[in-house]
């Protein structure tokens, strides 16, 4: 009988030293609605708050998948998802056996013990449709005919999304009986919104026994010789298409794999391709191009990255931004795709139970059980301070990028929307400036992108109490007001045009006033309701420069506090600094390195002029991302201090992969080479081009830009970079200022 890794007393689960499970590492696959989380073997353990699982809508359907060999677990050979994250491919081989040779009669082995590694067993999975699809494959390399018992056992919980990562579910719904066929299992879950969830597992062959958990195949193997299983996996709702009854087989399975490579090239196909001298670089950006893409989900209004795996794999209005500005100058279409959604769900009344008023820009949707009853606020939740004005923002720049004037009309009285919502309900108290304070008890204290709890505080480490300016919110709207002027201008609404400019100019004025430190050479990182700035040293700060409303005689200042050994781990720049009281490197918002957070600081130290700051933080990332498995950056990690011949210390429940951080790499080659675009003449200018001593050559091909595309090659000297354009197309101009 198999020892039990998992030993269950007075309801705690303890695992064994022995156990395999004490590797935490995890495999994730996503595409469309549904993502799944597996261990390195392929299965799925739910253990206490473990986040494996088969989610689909914000659910987790498939709670427990694990395959054994007569009853025992087997061992890791090797994992690993495709560069493209296209599939899951898992080999393992068997333990040391005990087999009984009378069970199965003459020719097969008659000893009782089958060796370790004897047999080969292939595991490969991909994600298509809301459906998991599965291969086994078992080769036998024993001299000698084997036969075998293999298992696969089955649970779902149909666990909330809000649930699983430990949020307390008041009052289930009702789980109804299996329904258990000749080669396939239904489990159905009635959930208290009345939705009803169906999970669906079909056999491509018939198994020897059956039953509401578990599928036992007998299984005779002559020497050299193939077993294959196809298993389907079909999440669905009672406002789904049932898929389950759809027999699964190898031609099903190939047509899975085939469809989703084509939907991949496709994508891949559409934006531009960059290749650099340094293999490590090429393995960071194609690990982001594969993870924007397996993140972004098809809407009915285009395409969406969301936030991130396994607990942000919905849409978020500020990460979806932030994502598109990052990506912006390799991939516009995302922006158009951000800018659409965001339009059709922005907020047309005031709810205070989902912090929405006119104008206002999403904060997140969910569609999960929870949400829908109301347990949290989030199934369409506003409580974002950011977003809106960085909707105007990204508007302005996606226009830049590609010229799409008419586009830019259809979402015009979206954008006059969200400059209204900051005059009329952003800034709370009339002093001009946006302020957030939550408006329901399940919304979130903090509203800006540190939403944690203790994210804002003044330097005693007391926390503030709101209305709360945060001083990046500023800025954001200092840059919406200047490019709505600038729209305004071109669709012809001069009067629109000054009152922007004018409002842009005001809140400049008073960020410098109100914000400025000038004994820490920064910027508050907010002010409370009795307008006493909160008086730390923290990364908010750089967004100001991404915004280009410092004045030019502070940014030099700004810029050496935030590379200050103080804030520069030399990974990056920690959100705040080691000096503050509430400093913890290990905290989420306290301490921590955030890639997206030091892009767009990056991005703003370029248009300074700082590109020695801004190499740096770029070099620092890159060394992390040799560090991290399959060069991706995760969502965050911890702030200690670079160490030599050591890696970042990782964040332990991360997002990974996450949008924002996997769209880090383009965001500061931009800033490197300071990429920007005139769609007037039309134009693709880099200002002060410089290349960190890692990259010596960089190609870019088919970029796209207004009346053209490019190909360029990109050469790294002392001082400069130098440009060649290979091909062109369209009557564009390079322009290089050095």
């Amino acid at each position: 009988m198999a020892q039990r890794e998992l030993i269950c007393v007075d309801k705690q689960y303890y695992i064994r030293a022995t156990s395999t499970r004490i590797d935490d590492r995890t495999l994730v696959l996503k595409q469309g609605e549904t993502f799944a989380v597996f261990d390195r073997f392929g299965d799925i353990h739910s253990i206490g708050r473990d986040e494996h699982g088969i989610y689909h809508q914000d659910t987790r359907f498939l709670s427990s998948l694990e395959l054994k060999i007569e009853g025992q677990r087997l061992l890791l050979l090797n994992s690993t998802v495709k560069s493209d994250n296209s599939l899951l491919t898992v080999d393992l081989t068997n333990p040391e056996l005990t087999i009984d040779p009378e069970r199965w009669g003459p020719g097969f082995i008659k000893t009782t013990v089958l060796p370790q590694g004897a047999l080969h067993i292939f595991r490969s999975k991909l994600l298509w449709k809301g459906a998991c699809y599965e291969r086994i494959r078992l080769t036998n390399y024993w001299p000698c005919p084997v036969g075998i018992d293999m298992s696969i056992d089955f649970d779902a919980d149909f666990a909330d999304i809000f649930e699983v990562r430990g949020t307390v579910h008041k009052k289930k719904g009702h789980r109804l009986p299996a329904q258990v066929e000749k080669d396939r299992l239904l489990l159905s879950y009635i959930g208290l919104d009345r939705m009803l969830r169906r999970l669906s597992i079909v056999s491509s062959r018939m198994p020897d026994s059956i039953s509401n958990s578990r599928f036992l195949y007998n299984i005779a193997l002559r020497p050299r010789q193939d077993w294959n299983l196809y298993i389907l996996i079909c999440c669905y709702t009672d406002m789904g298409k049932k898929k389950g009854s759809v027999p699964v087989d190898h031609a099903r399975y190939k047509c899975a794999v085939d469809s989703a490579a084509r939907e991949l090239k496709h994508s891949r196909d559409s934006q531009c391709r960059i290749f650099t001298s340094n293999e490590q670089f090429n393995d960071w950006i194609n690990r982001s191009v594969s993870d924007l893409h397996m993140l972004t989900t098809e809407t009915a209004y285009g395409p969406f990255p969301y936030a991130g795996v396994p607990w942000f794999s919905a849409p978020f209005g500020r990460d979806g931004i932030i994502t598109a500005l990052e990506c912006l100058s390799v991939n516009p279409e995302l922006a158009r795709g951000v800018l659409a959604f965001l339009a059709a769900t922005q907020a047309r009344d005031t709810d205070p139970e989902k912090d929405a008023q006119p104008g206002k820009i999403l904060h997140e949707m969910r569609q999960g059980e929870m949400a829908a009853c109301g347990e949290v606020p989030f199934g369409v939740y506003y409580g974002s301070v950011d977003a809106t004005p960085l909707y105007v923002t990204l508007a302005w720049e996606y226009f830049m990028r590609t010229g799409d004037i008419e586009f830019i009309k259809s979402i015009w009285p979206n954008i006059l929307a969200a400059l209204s919502w900051i005059e009329d309900y952003g800034d709370m108290d009339g002093d001009g400036l946006v302020e957030y304070s939550k408006s329901h008890s399940k919304g979130l204290a903090n509203q800006g992108w540190k939403d944690s709890d203790d994210s804002v505080f003044h330097r005693d480490g007391s926390s503030p109490v709101g209305p709360v300016a945060l001083c990046e919110v500023q800025g954001y709207c200092v840059r919406a007001y200047l490019g709505a002027a600038r729209l305004a201008c071109i669709l012809g609404e001069k009067e629109l045009e000054g009152r922007f400019y004018n409002r842009a100019k005001e809140i400049r004025e008073t960020i410098e006033k109100a914000f400025w430190i000038e004994e820490l050479s920064t910027y508050a990182i907010a002010l409370d309701g009795e307008k006493r700035p909160c008086e730390i040293c923290s990364s908010n700060a750089g967004h100001l420069l991404f915004a280009g409303v410092v004045r030019p005689d502070r940014a030099e200042r700004l810029s050496d506090t935030l590379m200050s050994p103080s804030m520069f781990s030399g990974w990056g720049i920690r959100t705040i600094s080691d000096r503050e009281a509430r400093y913890n490197p290990m905290s989420y918002h306290n301490g921590s390195v955030w890639p997206h957070d030091n892009a767009l600081i990056a991005l703003g130290l370029s248009r300074y002029g700082l590109k020695h700051q801004t190499l740096r933080i770029m070099t620092g990332l890159f060394d992390a991302s040799i560090f991290m498995d399959m060069h991706r950056l995760p969502e965050l990690f911890c702030g200690f201090i670079k160490r030599p011949c050591e890696g970042p210390t990782l964040y332990p429940v991360a997002c990974l992969p996450q949008a924002w951080a996997s769209a880090t790499v383009f965001c500061l080659l931009q800033a490197a080479l300071g990429l920007s675009f005139d769609i007037k003449r039309p134009q693709l200018r880099f200002c002060h081009p410089v290349l960190p001593p890692f990259l010596s050559e960089v190609q870019i091909r088919d970029l796209n830009v207004p009346g053209g595309r490019v190909d360029l090659d990109l050469q790294r000297h002392a001082n400069n970079v130098s440009i060649n354009v290979k091909d062109k197309e369209g009557d564009v101009e390079i322009a290089v200022i050095h």
